[in-house]
C-alpha cells in the first residue's frame, strides 16, 4: 500500500476515533506527500459516514441495555443505505 493511501485511511480513522491530534497530524502529512485537498475531503467524508453508523449502532445497543433510550432515525454509512454495513 502506498503512503498516500495509508494517510487517507488514517484521516478517516482519525475522524471515526474522534482523535483531533491524529487528524491534524495525518492531514498535514498527507499534504506533505502530495495528496490533494479533494482526496482529503473524501477521506474525511468516509470517516464521518462510518462515525454515523457507529453512533447509530450504539443507540440501538443502548436501547437493549436500558430499554428506555429515545427513538431516533437510524442512519447507515453504506452508500445504498443497506443494513449490515455500519448501521
Amino acid at each position: 500500500m502506498d503512503e498516500q493511501t495509508k494517510e487517507l485511511i488514517a484521516i478517516g480513522a482519525s475522524i471515526g476515533a474522534h482523535c483531533q491530534s491524529c487528524l491534524t497530524y495525518h492531514v498535514s502529512r498527507a499534504k506533505e506527500i502530495g495528496v490533494d485537498a479533494g482526496q482529503i475531503r473524501a477521506a474525511m467524508e468516509v470517516g464521518q459516514m462510518v462515525e454515523k453508523g457507529s453512533m447509530s449502532a450504539m443507540r440501538e445497543f443502548a436501547k437493549g441495555v436500558l430499554g428506555t433510550a429515545p427513538r431516533t432515525e437510524v442512519q447507515s454509512c453504506c452508500p445504498d443505505g443497506a443494513k449490515g454495513c455500519c448501521g
